[in-house]
């Protein structure tokens, strides 16, 4: 789906995104709810980027990327953690690209997002090519979502990936199961 967004953005450089989990639902200019199963998806675009909502059996989850004043968690290259039910990965790079790399590699990730049928994009006004958009699927007990926000002015590119692994509820354990692995959690740190 792809949608025209009626106010500027707000995240003007890549490097002022930040990174969390567990925030509340902020504010949106465009949304798209999904249903993956068992795992309800909302794709939210903000003002100053985006925010995925995951709502499962096994639990929920809140991630954001956004321009968040006061924030001192910035965008990091990775992270893996452990979310009650879920297992929990992001990743994200910067790409700088020359002029004509940066319209062409936005106008194929557009087509890409605005054709599929779990994508969301959001364009904001005054360039072509400023906008922030996100795509999610389901692979197995895996829910993946991508984003990809625009900096026409610096030709940057951020991309973000997403996995969150158990999203589907789990037969029960065989017996003695929940006792091992605080073992093994306990032996090896994890």
């Amino acid at each position: 789906m792809l949608t025209e967004i009626k106010t500027a953005f707000t995240d003007t450089r890549a490097h002022d995104l930040a990174w969390s989990l567990g925030r509340e639902p902020l504010p949106s200019l465009a949304t798209l709810d999904l249903q993956l199963d068992s795992a309800q998806v909302q794709l939210r675009i903000l003002g100053a980027s985006h925010q995925v909502l995951l709502e499962s059996r096994g639990g929920s989850c809140s991630e954001t990327v956004a321009c968040m004043p006061g924030s001192t968690t910035p965008l990091p290259l990775g992270v893996s953690k452990r979310l009650g039910n879920f297992e929990y990965e992001f990743a994200a790079r910067v790409e700088r690209l020359s002029a004509g790399s940066f319209a062409g590699r936005a106008q194929e990730l557009l087509a890409l997002v605005a054709e599929h049928p779990h994508g969301l994009a959001g364009m904001f006004p005054g360039d072509p090519h400023a906008f922030t958009a996100l795509l999610a699927q389901r692979r197995d007990d895996q829910v993946h979502w991508r984003t990809w926000h625009t900096y026409p002015q610096e030709q940057r590119l951020v991309v973000t990936r997403t996995r969150i692994t158990g999203t589907r509820s789990a037969a029960p354990a065989p017996p003695g199961e929940a006792l091992r692995r605080r073992r093994y959690d306990a032996a090896f740190g994890s």
